[in-house]
């Protein structure tokens, strides 16, 4: 296997060119291409999930945003921040250039960027950091909580709720 050096807007070309090349592959092993899922019923697969932040997002204009919107990871969005030079420069910019790609609206705001990310507060990206997990590994956004009062278990639902009311 060739090995091959790309930038962020190159991967975009690289995962193209493996999409186009995988029917003749298929063909070439003989196995049938397979047919196209249909759309998702209502009660199907969810893919995106409402969130308020807990202290919410500042835009130039001085504007709060604190709801919106995630969609599930696909593995293209967590193969790019691979090779994003921001990345290799500092790991620890993985999340930010990750939580771009999958956060769809931030209140008012439909073009989610890295430098959007990076102006959050720590504590909504640690928030958006967990919620990402949740939605991507477990499926769910409930948290099984117990109360530090009464110790009595319960689970919340962390996309929509503020937590505590």
């Amino acid at each position: 296997m060739r090995r091959r050096t790309v930038s962020g807007g190159d991967l975009d070309q690289v995962l193209d060119d493996l999409a186009a090349a995988a029917p003749a592959r298929r063909e070439a092993a003989a196995e049938p291409a397979p047919s196209p899922s249909p759309r998702p019923e209502p009660g199907g697969l969810r893919t995106e999930f409402e969130f308020e932040l807990p202290r919410g997002y500042v835009d130039d204009e001085g504007r709060v945003h604190r709801t919106g919107s995630m969609r599930l990871a696909t593995a293209r969005d967590e193969l790019r921040p691979q090779i994003d030079l921001r990345v290799k420069e500092n790991p620890a910019y993985l999340s930010v250039v990750l939580l771009s790609q999958v956060i769809t609206r931030l209140g008012t705001i439909t073009d989610v960027h890295a430098g959007v990310v990076e102006r959050m507060y720590a504590t909504d990206v640690a928030f958006l950091q967990d919620f990402y997990r949740r939605i991507n590994s477990e499926g769910h956004t409930h948290a099984a909580v117990t109360c530090p009062l009464c110790h009595g278990s319960f689970e919340v639902d962390l996309s929509g709720e503020r937590l505590g009311e």
